[in-house]
């Protein structure tokens, strides 16, 4: 599934590209008024997610989010249906959306990355950004077991 998030959902977008969805953000898009998000979504056959209520009844697929809280979007759209576990292998960067190639063992990194000949590393073929299941990896997965607590909550408690 592909999916398209308006301005108001930005807070999430790495969470599904970790996930493993191919994840189109409004503010990367430079798109910013519901017409122009409602045709990327209909000409990239995405499902639009948004805290519009109007632009979520125009869209064709679309999930209404209510709350602010990233874990609380979250909770919300494993409630949708959308399956919201890491990938074991990534194929979405976290940065641009663009896809990731594994670094071969022998190749060097940048000074930031750790070397693949002990860590596996990803490499995006758009931005050349570098990943790893470092901290920010185990920080996801954290806030990712959390989202059976806060579906429990009341919404306006999120």
């Amino acid at each position: 599934m592909s999916l398209l998030l308006d301005l108001m959902c930005g807070g999430i977008r790495s969470y599904l590209r970790m996930c493993g969805y191919d994840t189109a953000y409004a503010g990367d898009r430079g798109v910013e008024s519901d017409d122009n998000l409602l045709a990327l979504a209909r000409d990239e056959d995405r499902t639009l997610i948004t805290r519009n209520v109007a632009l979520a009844s125009r869209g064709e697929h679309a999930i209404l989010l209510e709350s602010r809280d990233v874990e609380a979007q979250l909770a919300e759209l494993a409630a949708a249906g959308l399956d919201l576990t890491l990938a074991d292998e990534p194929a979405f960067c976290g940065r641009c959306n663009g896809s990731l190639e594994r670094v071969d063992r022998s190749a060097s990194t940048p000074e930031y990355a750790p070397d693949p000949a002990g860590t596996d590393v990803w490499r995006c073929r758009s931005c050349d950004q570098h990943f790893w299941r470092g901290s920010h990896w185990e920080r996801v997965e954290t806030t990712l077991s959390k989202i059976d607590e806060v579906a429990g909550e009341p919404i306006e408690d999120r």
